[in-house]
Parts: C-alpha cells; sequence; structure tokens
C-alpha cells in the first residue's frame, strides 16, 4: 500500500509559479523513480518530468528551462517548480511513484493559468 500527500496547484496568472510538493509512504523502500504527470480537458496524460533515487532527471520538451523537479530520497517526496507558466500549462498534475513493486498515483492536483 502507497500513499500519496500532494499539494501546491491552484491558479496562477499567466507568467507566474507555482510549486507543488508530493510526499509518498508506505510499502516503498530502495531504487525508484518519481515524477509528474498532467492531464487537461479531452487530452491524454502527458509525462512533465522525473527524477530516480540517483538524482537523475527528465523534462519534457515544452517545459525545459522552466520548470525544475527535485527529490528528497530520505523522505520520498518530490517537487515541481514552475516558473513563466502559460495558459497551455493549465491541467491536473498527478505524482507518480515507480518501483520494483508497481507503479503508482496520487490523487491530482489542479494547476490553472488564467488571467
Amino acid at each position: 500500500q502507497v500513499q500519496f500527500v500532494e499539494s501546491g496547484g491552484g491558479l496562477v496568472q499567466p507568467g507566474g509559479s507555482l510549486r507543488l510538493s508530493c510526499a509518498v509512504s508506505g510499502s516503498i523502500r530502495g531504487t525508484h523513480i518519481m515524477g509528474w504527470y498532467r492531464q487537461a480537458p479531452g487530452k491524454q496524460r502527458e509525462l512533465v518530468a522525473t527524477i530516480t533515487s540517483g538524482g537523475d532527471t527528465s523534462y519534457t520538451d515544452s517545459v525545459k528551462g522552466r520548470f525544475t523537479i527535485s527529490g528528497d530520497n530520505a523522505k520520498y517526496t518530490v517537487y515541481l517548480q514552475m516558473n513563466s507558466l502559460k495558459p497551455e500549462d493549465t491541467a491536473t498534475y498527478y505524482c507518480n511513484f515507480r518501483d520494483w513493486a508497481g507503479n503508482y498515483w496520487g490523487q491530482g492536483t489542479q494547476v490553472t493559468v488564467s488571467s
């Protein structure tokens, strides 16, 4: 059993910033990958960014240079700093945790970028 606590979503104007946080707990240990995905209405869920337990990061092209993913391995926590937000970033953002046992999802947090 894996539990998620996500926070940090909200409404922001274009060009603004938000920071998402996700803490994972439960029956987890060892190497893992944590990340953020997003899903806009009528669209498929897409990868935003991931970070491995070794600290390697990856980003989808549309957020490179604007978003930064970071993590605290000891606390199984991942953050997503989102700067220069655009209306097209509007979506529900889902925290993801993958390890040897499975692939798990948080409940999602809404990010709305609008003036």
